[in-house]
């Protein structure tokens, strides 16, 4: 292999799996002589991957995980960031990206040192991530937005309005957005000259024009703030209103951006939800922890009497003390 960063990175791909690799078959698989396969190992360490070595006939390679991660230009918390985003992108919603978060992630944790590995670990104990209550993306489909946001690249697209109506877009991507179990474009739409949000589930055969933009701010600078602001104006099917019995801060930890969260006094306060479907609703509180009021709809209240009434029915009966 002439390229020798190209022959770097192959052999530090080898050695991430954490096998142990024999010295001579590690050479072949680079097309390399052992004296060459030595000089790049050096190389590595040099960049500060932990490379242990067995000299001998049997002897080889292997990867371990140092006391220092190597110069990845990741800080202890930007470490910790990826290994947590990356085992949360595994179970999301973007089709093709679990397995290769799977993948990615276990590079990853076993290259951290023991004190990021117990913030992980820590983090994926005690934390619970909310169902995804949305459709399952293609990782192209968002790839290929992505890299037209990035391009500033004028982008054109298929796209099923809620009502059912079809048009041709053309539109100037700016951000996607995860918000409240779905992903949308924020876009400024040159036929209608204003700010248009995009539901990317309802999108199709997007393609680049080939002209090039100069990137506008959306009103209030915000993205995410912006489709929130319009997912919540044009309303779902039902409008959720519970007072739970908690305080406004543990339920808002819970909701997240999925809901509004307002202070009754220091033990209550009032969630407010608008959603296309009631199981959203349901397992949120559900998870709370805490007694609950649903003020609307009555349809809710029927939802989570008939949860409650699964639940009871699939319990083994208590076993009586002794």
């Amino acid at each position: 292999m002439a390229d020798t960063s190209a022959r770097m990175l192959r052999l530090l791909s080898l050695l991430q799996t954490h096998r142990y690799w024999p010295g001579g078959e590690l050479a072949e698989r680079l097309e390399v002589s052992p004296r060459t396969l030595r000089r790049d190992v050096d190389r590595l360490r040099e960049l500060g991957y932990p490379v242990q070595a067995t000299r001998g006939v049997a002897g080889g390679y292997q990867l371990r995980a140092g006391t220092a991660m190597p110069p990845l230009l990741l800080d202890d918390a930007e470490a910790v960031a990826v290994a947590v985003g990356l085992r949360t992108a595994a179970a999301g919603a973007v089709a093709g990206v679990g397995e290769t978060s799977v993948r990615a992630l276990a590079k990853v944790v076993q290259l951290l040192p023991p004190r990021l590995r117990q913030q992980v670990d820590a983090l994926a104990a005690y934390t619970v991530p909310a169902p995804w209550d949305g459709p399952t993306l293609d990782a192209g489909l968002l790839t290929a937005i992505a890299l037209a946001c990035r391009a500033e690249e004028e982008l054109r697209f298929d796209y099923t309005a809620r009502a059912g109506a079809r048009s041709r877009r053309r539109v100037e991507p700016h951000r996607l957005v995860a918000l409240g179990g779905r992903w949308y474009l924020l876009a400024f739409d040159t036929e209608r000259d204003d700010w248009r949000t995009f539901r990317v589930d309802r999108l199709a055969e997007p393609s680049t024009t080939g002209r090039r933009f100069r990137p506008r701010q959306p009103p209030g600078g915000d993205a995410a703030q912006y489709v929130q602001r319009a997912v919540s104006g044009a309303g779902g099917r039902h409008r959720v209103l519970v007072v739970v019995a908690a305080p406004a801060a543990e339920v808002a930890g819970v909701v997240g951006s999925w809901g509004t969260v307002e202070e009754v006094d220091d033990r209550s306060c009032r969630l407010r939800m608008e959603v296309e479907s009631l199981d959203w609703p349901a397992m949120v509180l559900g998870t709370l922890g805490a007694p609950f009021t649903i003020i609307e709809p009555a349809e809710l209240t029927d939802r989570v009497r008939a949860m409650g009434e699964l639940f009871i029915r699939s319990a083994p009966p208590a076993t009586p003390a002794e």
